[in-house]
């Protein structure tokens, strides 16, 4: 079910203001990059309604700071393509930001991984459809194909098939959201890691076209 990227769909309360002082942006951007470079993070005129796409978060002392709406399509990412978001409370639908940027569309899923794993530290949202379409060979779980991307139904899909596991990192597809792949782990490095190697085994499957 295709649906378009960088619609907020849950009620934000956003005030300008700035980052926390303990957020390793550098690492944020690095990764934001290596992700554009591969297509997994980016904007396409013939897809997703010419939306751009893609996002990924760092968990800080309080929330997370994760990339701005409508950045995928930024050539780099800076300090002042980032958000803030302090609370996340995904039964009632709201969001709680700060910072230079308005958070992404994707937030509400970001904060849910984030409330279900305390041991997760990075996400990253991307658009593959190498990956989406092999997910099942690739062995992800997948969200159900009626939840939406940033609605309160997608944010229970991830509590659902992240609360009984007992590993701090790994991924999953999003069913509803057409191409959209998640990883998380303890780091953003690894977090990186997992996704490149998830693009690198789907390239890798009989019949597969090479591509994100």
């Amino acid at each position: 079910m295709a649906q378009s990227e960088g619609v907020i769909r849950y009620q934000l309360d956003f005030r300008p203001g700035k980052l926390p002082s303990d957020a390793d942006i550098s690492r944020l951007c690095r990764w934001f990059d290596r992700c554009r470079g591969l297509g997994l993070i980016g904007l396409n005129p013939d897809l997703y309604d010419g939306y751009a796409y893609g996002n990924i978060s760092l968990r800080a002392s309080r929330g997370f700071v994760i990339s701005g709406t409508q950045t995928g399509g930024n050539a780099v990412l800076t300090r002042q393509d980032v958000a803030w978001v302090q609370e996340v409370d995904p039964v009632h639908n709201r969001l709680l930001a700060t910072g230079p940027a308005r958070p992404s569309s994707e937030a509400m899923t970001h904060g849910q991984i984030y409330l279900t794993l305390p041991a997760a530290n990075a996400v990253i949202h991307a658009h593959s459809a190498a990956i989406w379409q092999r997910a099942d060979a690739l062995g992800l779980p997948l969200t159900a194909p009626e939840a939406g991307y940033g609605t309160p139904e997608m944010a229970q899909e991830v509590r659902r098939l992240l609360v009984s596991t007992t590993s701090d990192s790994g991924g999953f597809a999003m069913g509803g959201h057409e191409d959209g792949v998640v990883s998380y782990a303890r780091d953003m490095d690894t977090a990186g890691r997992l996704m490149l190697e998830l693009l690198t085994r789907a390239n890798a499957i009989p019949g597969s076209q090479p591509g994100s």
